[in-house]
């Protein structure tokens, strides 16, 4: 799975891998290793002005590799990224 934020390219098996990668390359996270959901809810904030606002809530009840690839697909299908297939 690739997942490319402008020329940056973000390569894992999963979506969690995926989502880590980013996480530790966001300069400004105050919390990295922390659980994967306060990423998420802190990277869903800074996205707001790009996400309509009923997308920004996280359910509890999914787990986080479904959570992280939702993540993705929004991200894709808002123009904050590009979730790529492997090649």
């Amino acid at each position: 799975m690739i997942f490319q934020v402008g020329d940056k390219d973000y390569r894992g098996e999963s979506a969690t891998e995926i989502l880590r990668a980013l996480e530790l390359d966001t300069p400004d996270y105050p919390s990295p290793g922390q659980p994967l959901r306060e990423f998420l809810l802190w990277s869903l904030n800074r996205l707001g002005d790009q996400l309509p606002a009923r997308e920004l809530d996280l359910s509890d009840r999914l787990p986080d590799e479904s959570l992280a690839l939702s993540y993705l697909y929004l991200r894709d299908e808002y123009g904050a990224g590009e979730l790529l297939s492997d090649r």
